[in-house]
């Protein structure tokens, strides 16, 4: 029998409605204006562990894709000089299904002028606040550094702990270094894919239990589009905030740097050639906006069925979903 009815309730699909339209009003009270850029793109993010959908078109042989992030072109709006924006919409990431991910999802990302990483933080628990409503309640407020959460859930320093260390902290979770079960970490193991792992099986699923919870001087080597710390070079002005276990949203003190962003995107390349993932060219336009001058600003992106499923208090992002793309 074929599947055709949504996952989600009447009920949902009216609550998440509220729920997205208190999103549009916290910004617009306070004077953000709402864009809206294009899905399809010509150029898919160079990051490791984030995987683009492609899209033919029958009348161009080149291929386009699908935006894992509205970011790059929020930034061009920025460069232009658009002032403050946001955006709710779909995005899509390949090779995410489970509990708390469905390959579309929708995205509410937006960034403001002059704003520290600080502000920004106090910001997003405001609007998280104003969408979880009355579940928000019972939840305290809690900030640590990336190194703080490594030593009170590990007692491991992410940024002197040896490779033994991390790997052996791994394994005792399953981790092989490899896709054959049993195997150990081997030299290829490299130093972020074991913080990484460790982060997103062991600490983060213990984090914010009874609170929202913001991690922030991640790694430098994990910045993606964020500035490197001036006050301490190992670490990059980047955020991410949980909440019952469940990563909620990452934000960024924006790099501005074309020269350093382009570096970044060449290495980002270079790792996915190792990793056997398929190169891509880079997004010249994005950087022809950065060398243009875009604004000194901070940005984030918070998953918007992550938090519907904790404002409406439910397991499984499908709850929220009309249609998950099992049955789309």
């Amino acid at each position: 029998m074929v599947e055709w009815k949504p996952t989600a309730t009447r009920e949902m699909l009216q609550h998440r409605a509220a729920v997205l339209t208190h999103a549009r009003h916290f910004f617009l009270d306070r004077g953000v204006v709402e864009v809206d850029t294009p899905m399809v793109v010509n150029a898919p993010v160079t990051d490791v562990h984030i995987h683009s959908a492609k899209v033919e078109f029958a009348d161009n042989p080149r291929p386009f894709f699908l935006h894992t992030s509205p970011e790059y072109a929020m930034k061009r709006l920025l460069a232009a000089g658009s002032g403050d924006i946001f955006q709710i919409c779909h995005v899509v990431r390949g090779l995410e299904r489970g509990r708390v991910h469905n390959a579309e999802f929708t995205l509410i990302e937006w960034y403001r002028i002059g704003y520290t990483l600080d502000r920004l933080m106090h910001e997003v628990e405001t609007l998280v606040r104003t969408l979880l409503s009355d579940v928000a309640f019972s939840l305290t407020s809690e900030q640590l550094s990336y190194e703080e959460a490594f030593l009170r859930e590990l007692e491991l320093d992410p940024f002197t702990a040896s490779m033994d260390e991390l790997a052996n902290a791994a394994s005792r979770v399953g981790f092989t270094g490899g896709s054959q079960p049993g195997a150990q970490p081997g030299p290829g193991a490299q130093r972020d894919e074991l913080l990484e792992l460790l982060m997103g099986t062991v600490i983060g699923p213990k984090l914010g239990q009874s609170s929202l919870t913001f991690i922030y001087n991640y790694p430098a080597s994990q910045a993606a589009l964020a500035r490197v710390n001036p006050l301490d070079p190992r670490t990059a002005l980047r955020f991410e905030l949980y909440c019952k276990g469940i990563e909620l949203a990452n934000g960024f003190q924006e790099l501005a740097s074309a020269d350093e962003q382009r570096e970044r995107f060449e290495r980002d390349n270079e790792e996915r050639l190792r990793l056997g993932l398929p190169t891509y060219p880079l997004d010249e336009r994005l950087l022809a906006a950065l060398e243009s001058g875009m604004p000194e600003c901070a940005g984030v992106a918070l998953g918007f069925d992550r938090t519907m499923m904790l404002a409406a208090e439910v397991d499984h992002i499908d709850s929220v979903l009309p249609f998950p793309t099992d049955i789309a």
